[in-house]
């Protein structure tokens, strides 16, 4: 047998938890396959996990702290390294999206949360109708933990197209809405991130009536999440990913090029500053 891939526990939560099983399996000498005996779980689905390709359900990482002696270690580390407490219609997507080796955003109304600040993405999840204080903090966590994906080593390529509306939805206040858009200018720095905006002056067009995400792996579509009220969907069928693949490229068309969307962002930011700088003068 070749030897197995080394994974990269910072890539994703789920490679935590495959590290660490790779780790305790083998400082007790067990094969995949005599640690799958033991578990009632095949060999090949202890490979998947310990690379990052599965994720651990609870038993099994319950009956991990029982074979390898542990006072509950790998549990809370599932506990930590899963989606448990997102939103329960959010989990499927995220675990997709881990696996993404290209990611293409549409976003009409609001920055997509993988590249909203922390105060930006507060603003947006705190008018949640009926959300406790408790519960806010849980899902900025979340949201945080998300963006994690951008971080990883290899992370994926990301082509992100908004609506030049969202540069001027003030969400929050004038501060917050400048740190986020000086964000946006930051984050189009890497390598792997492009922004483009479609102009407020394409009055028109295919993708006014939602947001989607589609993810990639190795070029291939292969699940697409689509805003919805009051809850978004994840799914995986292969005629509508086509069909949402075809309005991200309409809409990629009529987007403003690259450099011209960050000049766009950039104007905007200096407009905010002048206006910041008039009201301070004034009120003096």
């Amino acid at each position: 047998m070749s030897p197995q891939k080394e994974i990269d526990p910072y890539e994703s939560p789920r490679a935590v938890f495959g590290f660490e099983l790779r780790r305790h399996r083998m400082a007790a000498h067990l094969s995949q396959r005599q640690l799958g005996e033991r578990m009632g779980f095949s060999d090949s689905m202890i490979n998947m996990v310990e690379l990052a390709k599965r994720p651990p359900s609870r038993r099994f990482a319950e009956l991990c702290d029982q074979i390898f002696g542990l006072d509950g270690t790998m549990l809370r580390l599932y506990t930590a390294t899963t989606w448990h407490k997102a939103p329960e219609y959010l989990r499927p997507w995220l675990e997709e999206e881990e696996q993404a080796t290209s990611l293409r955003s549409w976003e009409p109304t609001i920055v997509p949360g993988l590249l909203q600040t922390p105060a930006y993405a507060r603003e947006i999840l705190a008018v949640t109708p009926g959300i406790t204080p408790a519960e806010l903090d849980e899902r900025l966590a979340n949201r945080l933990q998300r963006q994690n994906v951008l971080q990883r080593a290899q992370p994926p390529v990301m082509n992100v197209v908004i609506d030049e509306a969202v540069l001027h939805r003030v969400i929050g206040d004038a501060v917050i809405m400048r740190e986020q858009l000086v964000h946006l200018l930051e984050t189009a720095n890497r390598p792997h991130v492009t922004i483009q905006i479609v102009p407020s002056t394409v009055r028109a067009h295919c993708g006014l009536m939602s947001g989607f995400i589609i993810a990639e792996r190795n070029g291939v579509p292969y699940a697409a999440y689509t805003d919805a009220q009051p809850f978004g969907r994840t799914f995986d069928d292969r005629q509508l990913i086509a069909e949402l693949v075809l309005r991200y490229d309409a809409l990629r068309a009529e987007a403003l090029p690259f450099s011209q969307s960050l000049r766009v962002i950039e104007e905007v930011v200096h407009q905010s500053v002048t206006r910041s700088t008039a009201l301070t003068v004034a009120q003096e």
